[in-house]
């Protein structure tokens, strides 16, 4: 391609802006509003997934173990359970020290405990932590056939429920995702068939001169990728200063809430949001542009 063609193409991607300048308002304004949707949504999704990772790291395995078992054999049960290689962490958790906590947990309700004396039936027990959720089941079962062993307890109606919700959760938003991108292309490819719709003459006259179809292509997809950049760009701004303001929002009042950090998650969404600006300019510009070459 020569010099002089690109010149004028980018010239009059240039004249068609200035000109049009309402229409590329309204067509920047549509990719801006559109992406910056996406954006949230997709910033959603990601906290989302954030929170369900963090419920799932939290699920433990109590290990209870027998009262009456020697010093080494809890010492043994504790050497087998690190050994599974599903297993991250193992907390020994003597009854002194869970009784402490419970009391703790009970708050204001803990003189219930004040019946008891000087008794603590609570047992000796193990907090056992895995590395992926989905291994709980059977690290669990396998626990429970070492020797000591009394009970093994995960919550398992509560930790099905937790899996089912969070895998739930995933589906939602990457269906929802999905559609949200299919609504921005339809949006913004129509936004763009104004323009050329505006155009058409100028289109007809062209190919009766015998341009070329591709010619008469690359300024329009030109404009496309600019409108695009442009939209991507004010989207990833207006979208920094959203979650930088609700990040701050919610950690004034629930500081341990589990949010996806600002940086380097907003590097990457700027540039995936200037990315889909632009490929979607093209896509708009391209479907656009099918009618109206038929001459």
């Amino acid at each position: 391609m020569k010099i002089q063609t690109i010149e004028y193409y980018f010239r009059e991607v240039l004249r068609s802006m200035i000109r049009n300048r309402w229409m590329t308002f309204a067509s920047i304004g549509t990719v801006a509003v559109s992406l910056f949707i996406l954006g949230v949504f997709l910033i959603l999704l990601m906290n989302m997934n954030k929170l369900a990772s963090s419920l799932e790291s939290q699920v433990q395995i109590s290990v209870y173990i027998n009262d009456n078992l020697p010093e080494d054999g809890r010492k043994e049960i504790e050497r087998m359970t690190r050994a599974l290689k599903s297993v991250s962490a193992i907390e020994y958790v003597p009854r002194e020290k869970a009784l402490k906590i419970l009391r703790e947990r009970l708050g204001d309700n803990k003189k219930i405990l004040d019946a008891l004396g000087d008794s603590n039936p609570l047992p000796n027990s193990f907090l056992v932590t895995v590395n992926n959720p989905d291994d709980v089941k059977k690290t669990a079962a396998a626990i429970a056939d070492l020797y000591g062993v009394d009970e093994v307890k995960y919550g398992q109606d509560v930790v099905a429920n937790l899996f089912e919700m969070t895998r739930l959760m995933r589906l939602f938003g990457l269906v929802l995702m999905i559609l949200l991108l299919a609504a921005t292309v339809f949006i913004i490819s129509n936004t763009i068939r104004l323009t050329v719709f505006a155009r058409r003459k100028e289109i007809a006259i062209m190919k009766f001169v015998g341009a070329t179809d591709w010619f008469i292509r690359w300024p329009f997809i030109l404009e496309g990728v600019g409108l695009g950049i442009i939209g991507g760009f004010v989207s990833a701004v207006t979208l920094r200063i959203f979650y930088s303001v609700m990040v701050d929002k919610i950690y004034e009042s629930l500081a341990f809430f589990p949010m996806v950090e600002q940086n380097p998650f907003m590097h990457y969404l700027t540039l995936v949001l200037i990315v889909a600006g632009i490929l979607i300019g093209i896509l708009g510009s391209t479907v656009s542009l099918k009618k109206f070459m038929e001459v």
